[in-house]
């Protein structure tokens, strides 16, 4: 199998010809290999993150995972006028303002872009929920239309290394997190203190969520991309239903009537998560399913209690094994998660999220190594 035709059937709860293996090298690392300021890749696209990967997959020569993917939406009557401006420039950092002028107001934020690191958003748009709500309707114009080229590109690009995803935006307080400065305790104020507004911001992103769906699985992505990290760790099962679930069920049911593997990667706590996405959606495959502390997965026991419906992905410490560990660690480990998870197919051998910037190619290689010479999966 190519490692395209490798990752499609795992993601499909089949069994490949050996366990694909597919590290989270989706930031810091590929970073790392260009040789570039960080700031070239994230603030200049010089070259673009993709590419970046891209070539870290020929260079550990392992099977791609490109989560980059995105369609050109066309929107009609935006009223939006952007506006960019540079706030400060050191050797160890750039910083960056982007208004966004609206009918109601201006809104702004700025992004600070390392040069080891990747960026962090470390002003919001949102400084009073109250007085910045009417500028935000402005954020979700009715989209009229879609281009396909920039998902295409990647695809084409990407050919028989990997598989390419893309997908909406997951509703929910980690994505709020990052609308309001203040952090997670601003949006829990205003869950809290203005529920009414924030489930209405809520309901415009749900409702641009399934437009941009529909538009994503019509230009045929190899899988449908949900991103949400911290789903389960930064809200309460209760506010996950309200604010999240919803979502999580269109995108999938779409998904599965156009017959596309549904991803969902949600870093942190998923263990009582996961029972959720197998009884109430029709999600295919579930990552980075992290250990302790990070997580509280156990790779074997979510192989017995919900492999016969969902693919899995992980697991990987990233600190402990990966950056921290030797290759016999890394060797051992991998194979233990082959023979937790690997059984009759369906799982995806990767970390239990990213790996960091420093990790030893050693390290990297040693996983991609046990993989391949690991054979087919595990047959019971």
């Amino acid at each position: 199998m190519t490692s395209k035709e490798r990752m499609l059937a795992a993601f499909r709860n089949q069994v490949p010809d050996t366990t694909p293996v597919a590290p989270d090298i989706s930031n810091m690392i590929p970073c790392r290999l260009t040789g570039r300021p960080f700031w070239d890749v994230y603030l200049h696209q010089n070259p673009p993150l993709w590419r970046a990967y891209l070539d870290a997959v020929r260079y550990y020569q392992m099977d791609g995972w490109v989560t980059y993917g995105y369609i050109g939406l066309k929107t009609h009557g935006d009223q939006r006028r952007w506006s960019i401006d540079l706030v400060s420039r050191t050797e160890a950092r750039i910083v960056v303002r982007t208004t966004c002028s609206t009918p109601d107001g201006d809104l702004w934020s700025e992004m600070t872009y390392y040069r080891a690191d990747p960026p962090t958003q470390t002003r919001k748009w949102i400084k009073s929920f109250e007085e910045d709500f009417p500028k935000l309707r402005h954020f979700f114009p009715r989209m009229v239309g879609y281009d396909p080229e920039p998902l295409w590109e990647m695809m084409r690009e990407t050919g028989d290394l990997g598989v390419v995803g893309a997908g909406p935006v997951v509703p929910g307080m980690q994505n709020l997190f990052d609308w309001f400065d203040g952090g997670l305790e601003a949006v829990v104020y205003a869950y809290v203190d203005h529920y009414d507004k924030l489930r209405e911001f809520v309901h415009w992103q749900e409702h641009q969520a399934a437009v941009v769906t529909d538009m994503v699985l019509d230009a045929k992505p190899d899988f449908l991309m949900l991103g949400a990290s911290g789903l389960w760790t930064m809200q309460s099962p209760s506010i996950f239903r309200d604010l999240s679930l919803p979502t999580l069920k269109m995108a999938t049911k779409k998904a599965k009537q156009a017959g596309i593997p549904s991803f969902l990667h949600s870093c942190g706590r998923q263990r009582d998560q996961v029972k959720v996405l197998v009884e109430e959606t029709d999600l295919d495959v579930v990552n980075p399913l992290e250990p302790p502390p990070m997580g509280d997965c156990d790779l074997a026991e979510i192989k017995r209690l919900y492999g016969h419906r969902i693919a899995l992905m992980g697991n990987l410490h990233t600190t402990d094994v990966m950056l921290r560990g030797t290759p016999e660690l890394v060797a051992a480990e991998s194979l233990r998660a082959i023979e937790a998870a690997g059984v009759n197919g369906g799982f995806v051998l990767s970390t239990g999220d990213q790996c960091g910037r420093d990790t030893p190619d050693d390290n990297i290689r040693a996983m991609v190594r046990a993989a391949r010479e690991y054979g087919p999966p595990p047959r019971c």
